[in-house]
């Protein structure tokens, strides 16, 4: 005998209530690449020229993670019973890949610079950088609340940001150059960038991955999850308890629950019960519960802890 019970799979990911500020992010640092570029071409400055393409990189992944929104927000069908809602997951994960490409072609051209400087016009680059900064800043606040509450817009946050530091970066060698003439300093900074840019990425990364393995969500300790069911009035044990995550807001749980033959005639009363445990203790919505009288895992197949 064993009964199925779910709730609450179809509402909305933690970033859909974000889109809007996405979207003005979005417009935020297309300005600044629009302004980079027109920059870049009046100073004959390269260093400029490549904040632009940086800045661009940065907006694709931005634009990403808004698509990743909308793509996320298409209702279940019989193939994908969840919706598309690991778009979001999947866009973390390469907004986190770009990152990485960028550093590699950042430390590249760095080292290229170092050893063959090129000439810089370092007050065009702090007038410029200078804009670019004010506005990533101003980006940043904008979605610095909701980072918390989505893996998709925390890889857009970290896009944003790590185009601030770039900006920053480019200030203080368009300074440090038009101070000084010490046209390596862009070189420096630009190192400098790219490690302020890898552990990002790699965290990022890395949550997305846990997510993708469906790993159990890192705020649900299991022991606990079993303890909590195992202290409900009939229940005798628990077992093919799993946790894992569809995208940031959304962890599902599903579990074989063993229960004594009383309680078995008011199934659905009980369900009620361990659904109200898990979401009120768990924060998880939507879980499927399957009950069985004492005896029946005997006769089922592979289990799991």
């Amino acid at each position: 005998m064993g009964h199925g019970h779910g709730h609450g799979h179809g509402h909305a990911t933690a970033a859909a209530a974000h889109r809007g500020r996405l979207a003005l992010v979005l417009g935020m640092m297309l300005t600044v690449a629009a302004v980079q570029v027109v920059g870049a071409l009046f100073s004959d400055s390269l260093a400029l020229l490549a904040d632009a393409g940086h800045t661009v990189t940065d907006s694709f992944g931005v634009a990403l993670a808004l698509f990743a929104v909308w793509i996320a927000a298409r209702p279940p069908s019989a193939v994908r019973t969840f919706g598309c809602q690991r778009a979001e997951v999947l866009a973390a994960a390469v907004n986190a890949l770009v990152l990485f490409a960028l550093c590699a072609f950042v430390v590249l051209e760095a080292v290229r610079r170092l050893q063959d400087p090129q000439p810089v016009a370092g007050l065009g680059m702090v007038a410029v950088a200078g804009f670019g900064l004010a506005v990533n800043v101003a980006a940043l606040f904008v979605l610095r609340s909701a980072r918390r509450e989505s893996l998709n817009v925390r890889g857009a946050y970290l896009e944003v940001l790590s185009d601030a530091v770039a900006s920053l970066g480019v200030v203080v060698g368009g300074a440090v150059i038009w101070a000084t003439g010490w046209e390596r300093a862009d070189s420096l900074i630009s190192l400098g960038i790219a490690a302020f840019i890898v552990p990002r990425a790699w965290s990022l990364l890395r949550e997305a991955v846990h997510v993708l393995l469906e790993a159990a969500p890192r705020d649900i300790d299991l022991a606990q999850v079993r303890d909590h069911l195992l202290g409900r009035p009939g229940v005798l044990d628990v077992h093919d308890l799993h946790a894992w995550t569809i995208t940031s807001g959304i962890p599902v749980m599903s579990a074989h629950v063993v229960v004594e033959d009383a309680r078995l005639a008011d199934a659905g009363r009980l369900l009620d019960e361990l659904h109200a445990c898990l979401s009120g203790h768990f924060d998880v919505e939507h879980s499927t519960l399957q009950l069985e009288p004492a005896g029946h895992a005997d006769h089922e197949g592979a289990r799991h802890a």
